[in-house]
């Protein structure tokens, strides 16, 4: 059986929406593998072929991605996921 990887999350340092995804998650314990795209070509390279774009925050995690989003934006993709959500240990503050 494989495990799925900690999740990542693929930021630019000076990306506002990227400093509230990191809060965020942050507040909700998800440990991250945290990747800076501006620094490094390779992460930059993998965001782009996992997203499609350019732009950050993008949150990989095994198949379910969501790319340059809001928290609420976020939030609205893992609703759909309930099982991705629960395995996050996201809390659904909307119940």
């Amino acid at each position: 059986m494989s495990r799925i990887p900690k999740p990542i999350l693929y930021v630019k340092a000076d990306c506002p929406w990227c400093q509230q995804a990191l809060s965020f998650f942050n507040s909700q314990g998800v440990d991250l593998d945290l990747r800076e795209v501006t620094e490094n070509a390779k992460d930059m390279d993998a965001m782009v072929s996992i997203s499609g774009q350019t732009n950050a925050p993008t949150f990989e995690y095994g198949e379910f991605v969501v790319a340059d989003f809001s928290v609420d934006e976020f939030l609205a993709e893992l609703n759909e996921f309930p099982e991705v959500r629960h395995n996050l240990g996201i809390s659904d503050s909307e119940n």
